[in-house]
Formats: C-alpha cells, sequence, structure tokens
C-alpha cells in the first residue's frame, strides 16, 4: 500500500463549516476514511493553530483541537529533526518554495511517502520523487 502525505489544508477542510466549502469538507472526509495517510508534527502544529484562531469564522476550543490532534495521531507523524530542517533549506533553494512548503515536502519523502495531497503546491508537479496531488481540484 501507498502512504500518501497529507497536508495541513486537507485537515482544516475536514472541519469547515463554510457553505462556500461544502464539496471540499466532503473531499477531505473521504480522505480521512483511508489508512493509508501520513503527516508530520508541523500539519498537526498548523492544524492547532489555524483551527482555533479567533479569527476562523468557526473557532474550535482548545479541547476540541487537540481531540482531534490525537485523532490524527492514528497516522504515521514525521518529527521535525536538525536533518529534516536542513534538506527543507536544500529544497527550498532548489525549487524556491517557501520553507515551510519545503519541510511538508521533506517529512512526506522521510516517510517514503511519493505522493503529497496538497492545494498549496503546483499540482502534478514532481519535486524529486514526491508528488503533489490537489484533491480539490
Amino acid at each position: 500500500m501507498t502512504v500518501r502525505f497529507i497536508d495541513t489544508n486537507v485537515l482544516l477542510y475536514a472541519i469547515s463549516n463554510d457553505q462556500t466549502e461544502i464539496g471540499k469538507a466532503k473531499r477531505a472526509n473521504e480522505i480521512l476514511e483511508s489508512r493509508d495517510l501520513a503527516l508530520s508534527v508541523q500539519v498537526l502544529q498548523e492544524f492547532y493553530v489555524q483551527a482555533t484562531r479567533e479569527s476562523r469564522p468557526d473557532p474550535l476550543t482548545h479541547e476540541q483541537a487537540v481531540g482531534l490532534v490525537e485523532s490524527f495521531l492514528r497516522f504515521p507523524v514525521q518529527a521535525i529533526d536538525v536533518a529534516l530542517t536542513r534538506a527543507a533549506f536544500a529544497t527550498r533553494d532548489h525549487f524556491r518554495i517557501s520553507y515551510w512548503d519545503a519541510a511538508i515536502l521533506e517529512a512526506a519523502r522521510a516517510l517514503g511517502c511519493a505522493v503529497v495531497l496538497s492545494e498549496d503546491l503546483s499540482h502534478g508537479l514532481d519535486y524529486s520523487g514526491v508528488v503533489v496531488e490537489n484533491p480539490f481540484r
């Protein structure tokens, strides 16, 4: 089974109550029903921060967000260490992308994921063996 890495936007769409995001919310929840997923500590941190921010139309409480983060721990989670950070610096420079996107790609690579599900990077682009798929296209 090929494991796919999920970016933060998949988790955020899954909890969205925004009427303009109904289709994306449905698709995100379908994705989260899969067992072939992985993520990183960075994704969990970004999810918590974005899901609980007060400017969000439907912010989660601390307890709700922590509960969801705990539920996401059913998937393999890549830690962010010095080696991964250095690899992300190199990927950032090579592809001219943000550090945060590069860290996502390197976390996926560290977990052996050939696919990253994200709408933040270019759909179909191969980042040295890690291909981005936008599941919301």
